[in-house]
């Protein structure tokens, strides 16, 4: 791992920061001391936040936090009344904000749309008069199985409006997963499109839409967007378009005081392992947590564009929706690759949209790596003054990459981990810190995170569980229809500590990386491998660009290392190579870990975020079923595994 220090923080950047002026307003004197009172007296953090971010409540909040019940089920702002949609959309109407970009959406055909601030209340509250026209109460659970739109945004507030429950549904899932969904939440009616451009090609959404719901018993109602105007099947009395849905509808809409604790969103896990689990978030902490987050983080500004490469399927599609509107911010969003029709696109619209935040994932980066230094360069990206980065653990190599080449060191990377549980962010870098390539910085702002070893003690240059000792606004308030099921899987392990199934690690510096799951973690004659760390050492060979580690039952070592890689243009499979790869990582991590084999495949299992599936890998690898692929965007990477074995 690199030692040295990058992007230090200019000053300018630092003293007109959002946390900076929050450290200003709190009168402490620097990040360091503000992080420590943060987690040591969690409701003087979360209050004053909750003030200095401008969250507007109908009632105020009696008590910040109950833990009468326990930490795991703790309860935020009680007394309060609230609405995501309001602090989002309704309360800027009124502001210098009415005329301003709320989203700008550009389709993979070149179509752009955009909405200001007033276009998105308008739009919300037509949809909101629809729901309730179509008998959606409060605590109904409505579907979005759509692409990135505005109209799935518009969906998610109109939902949030009139206090009914959102089931965010990745837009790449197949019938099966749909299904499991809409039963497990009993979803009353569901939002999707007639398809959406991807690649060159059309996706028709619809159909597999139409195949899922005649698997749910629920679903009395389909909302269909015409995005692509295909000829789609149709069934009468259940089926409507958005256009007639909205038709007519007034432009004004009440919006519902609620509790805090009011449920807004079930989101679940991708379920390849077990059945999905739905993560229940609510109006109050979730609100909170994601404007502090968008803010203190990301740094977000009036002037800001923000475009988080992602899907609304995964947290961090609400996330940027709710932190993102909440600040006054512009989001922007794309429907389809992002390196199609050429290996620019992304750096293409960045340069016309003049996109000032961007969210990539590792994988992604080395994609674009994979395509050369020449398309970036080619494009005028001084508009960009951060990046954001989740998902998986990075390597040095397109860290720097993009640190250097794509954002000429002007940017900080914006390194986060977080979790669909968790609502939010365990770790953060911050833009008042200096960076370390690959770290996550350390805590974010609130969060009592440590790392643990078996024994429950905290380790400083060792790997350990990443856990949670205190309580925060966003966690889930349990997993929907099965608190047991929550209990066993974050709390059963030590009490009143939040176990979270990540391998990380403190330097003696104070800086926080993760190596990994903890169910990717390979263990090798008692020895933690993290699968990143293996990653790593690979992909800084100049032959590879890619990389997947994975453990497999062996007789002698517990576990034995098997690595995939693919390589750079122009490379070639060989023993010779192989054995030189195997020797890399022998002598980079000890004897002790030196691989069974090295594999070569031309593709990786990934999410449409591009996190790598390892555990795709090892169960193509071991000869086992694959029951649920729906969170596999690249289904094609199962035979290229196949057949590098």
């Amino acid at each position: 791992m690199a030692k040295r220090l990058y992007w230090k923080g200019f000053d300018t950047t630092v003293e007109n920061s959002n946390v900076f002026a929050f450290m200003r307003a709190q009168k402490i004197k620097n990040f360091d001391s503000l992080l420590q009172r943060s987690q040591n007296d969690i409701e003087w953090f979360w209050d004053a936040a909750n003030k200095f971010l401008g969250i507007e409540w109908y009632t105020p909040y009696k008590k910040v936090i109950d833990t009468a019940k326990g930490i795991e089920w703790a309860k935020w702002f009680n007394g309060g009344r609230i609405n995501i949609t309001h602090n989002c959309v309704d309360k800027h109407v009124n502001t210098f904000r009415r005329h301003k970009l709320a989203i700008v959406w550009e389709g993979e055909n070149g179509e752009v749309r955009k909405l200001t601030y007033l276009d998105l209340f308008r739009e919300v509250n037509r949809v909101a008069e629809g729901l309730r026209d179509s008998g959606i109460n409060k605590g109904d659970a409505v579907g979005v199985f759509m692409p990135m739109l505005p109209e799935t945004a518009i969906a998610l507030l109109a939902i949030a409006k009139i206090g009914a429950i959102f089931i965010p549904i990745f837009s790449g899932y197949g019938p099966e997963a749909i299904a499991s969904r809409l039963n497990d939440a009993t979803v009353k009616l569901l939002f999707t499109a007639d398809g959406f451009y991807r690649k060159g090609g059309i996706v028709e959404m619809k159909k597999t839409a139409d195949i899922a719901v005649r698997m749910s018993q629920s679903v009395k109602k389909v909302v269909v967007m015409k995005r692509l105007g295909i000829d789609v099947p149709w069934v009468e009395g259940r089926d409507i378009a958005w256009d007639s849905f909205v038709n007519g509808k007034p432009t004004i809409s009440r919006t519902e005081k609620l509790p805090s604790e009011t449920p807004w969103m079930v989101i679940y896990t991708s379920g390849t392992t077990g059945r999905p689990k739905g993560a229940v978030h609510v109006h109050g902490g979730f609100l909170v947590k994601q404007a502090e987050e968008i803010a203190f983080q990301v740094d977000m500004k009036d002037q800001d564009i923000l475009f988080w490469f992602t899907d609304m399927g995964w947290i961090m599609g609400p996330w940027e929706v709710v932190g993102g509107l909440a600040m006054g911010g512009t989001l922007f969003f794309y429907e389809g690759a992002p390196d199609w029709p050429k290996p620019d696109r992304l750096w293409d619209m960045i340069e016309r949209h003049r996109i000032t935040a961007l969210g990539i994932s590792p994988t992604a980066v080395r994609a674009f790596m994979r395509n050369g230094d020449q398309w970036p360069n080619a494009h005028d990206l001084t508009s960009l003054r951060m990046f954001g980065s989740t998902g998986e653990p990075w390597n040095p190599a397109p860290w720097m990459w993009l640190y250097k080449n794509v954002g000429k060191t002007r940017c900080p990377i914006i390194n986060l981990s977080g979790g669909t549980e968790i609502g939010a962010c365990f770790l953060s870098v911050h833009p008042v810190k200096p960076l370390k390539p690959c770290s996550l910085g350390g805590p974010s702002l609130g969060m009592a995170v440590d790392v643990f070893d078996d024994n429950a003690r905290p380790v400083r240059n060792a790997v350990g569980e990443l856990v949670c000792k205190k309580p925060w606004p966003s966690m889930t308030r349990g997993i929907w229809h099965d608190p047991e099921r929550y209990r066993e899987t974050y709390w059963n392990r030590w009490k009143h500590v939040w176990v979270h199934g990540d391998w990380a690690s403190i330097d003696k510096e104070g800086y926080w990386f993760l190596h990994g799951r903890s169910d990717d973690t390979i263990k090798i004659a008692g020895k933690r491998v993290g699968p990143a760390e293996v990653e790593s050492v690979l992909v800084s060979h100049k032959a590879v660009t890619e990389a997947a580690a994975i453990g497999v039952p062996d007789e002698l070592k517990g576990e034995a290392l098997v690595c995939f890689v693919i390589l750079k243009p122009n490379n070639d499979p060989s023993e010779a190579l192989r054995g030189e790869l195997i020797q890399l990582v022998a002598s980079a991590l000890g004897k002790s870990t030196t691989p069974k084999t090295i594999k070569f495949a031309t593709e990786l299992p990934k999410t449409r975020n591009a996190k790598i599936l390892r555990r795709f890998v090892k169960a193509k690898y071991l000869g086992q079923d694959i029951a649920d692929t729906s969170s596999v965007e690249n289904l094609s990477s199962l035979d290229s595994i196949g057949q590098a074995l």
